[in-house]
């Protein structure tokens, strides 16, 4: 593998994204937004007290693994919940968002802007090229994956230190939520936005089409809220196993559809 070329691809790509509104702007808007306004208007519930019969309705649909991390007190418990379950899904739109638009980028932008034909002539392999890539819209996902993961840890034990005396994260469920289902989300996007994006023309028709990977994260997050649906530790194992798998098998289409022969054919 030409690890030298592919990071002159990757640095010059790069380039091109820190140049573009589309992506830097929601990059430093949604994680203002997700990993600091929200935790602390959600670290604001602490300081109430709620009757413990609105509260047992409340909880009602949680699993057992979770309430047991849960402070005692009712606001605390209330804003545990919050911070600790519900919230956590909100804050992976940031990086599937970042994966999604800079890996739509990556071939039908190049297509775009005229300079797909001088990349296929470039000395690279197609493997190379794919590597390159993938890592180019990898590299800043998981960057505000992980850096708004350890924000949001540091805002809510901030928000409830007072109240329960401690930190509150990290929890378990919450690790697995972050650190297992966050980065398979943003993988299984990432790879899906590559391989629509080198079947397609334009950006924002990859953009249209691609924006399907954020249906999965809009379940759950309608459904922990409704109480449809609950998270629980083995229902996020399995379904970071599934979109792990998806990542795998849509990097596996993405390596034939970045073919040269199949590039060149639709220039």
């Amino acid at each position: 593998m030409n690890w030298r070329a592919i990071r002159a691809i990757v640095r010059r790509d790069l380039a091109v994204v820190a140049r573009s509104k589309a992506v830097i702007v929601p990059m430093i808007v949604m994680p203002v937004l997700f990993v600091l306004v929200m935790p602390v208007l959600a670290g604001l519930i602490a300081q109430l007290e709620l009757p413990p019969r609105d509260l047992a309705d409340l909880l009602r649909t949680v699993p057992q693994e979770i309430v047991r991390d849960l402070p005692e007190e009712s606001g605390p418990r209330l804003a545990g919940l919050v911070l600790g379950s519900l919230l956590p899904p909100l804050t992976l739109v940031v990086p599937l968002i970042v994966a999604q638009v800079i890996a739509t980028d990556a071939v039908a932008g190049e297509r775009e802007r005229g300079t797909l034909e001088g990349l296929l002539l470039a000395p690279v392999s197609d493997r190379d090229l794919l590597v390159a890539k993938l890592l180019v819209a990898l590299i800043p996902a998981y960057v505000v994956l992980f850096g708004g993961t350890l924000v949001y840890a540091i805002v809510t034990d901030v928000m409830l230190w007072s109240a329960i005396g401690g930190p509150f994260l990290p929890t378990v469920n919450w690790l697995l939520l972050v650190l297992w289902l966050g980065p398979s989300l943003a993988g299984a996007a990432l790879a899906l936005s590559l391989v629509i994006s080198a079947r397609t023309r334009t950006i924002q028709g990859a953009q249209q089409i691609a924006g399907v990977s954020v249906l999965p994260l809009v379940f759950i997050i309608v459904g922990q809220f409704s109480g449809l649906v609950f998270l629980n530790r083995l229902l996020v194992i399995v379904v970071g196993v599934v979109l792990w798998c998806l990542a795998v098998l849509f990097v596996w289409i993405g390596s034939r559809s970045l073919a040269r022969e199949r590039l060149g054919s639709r220039l």
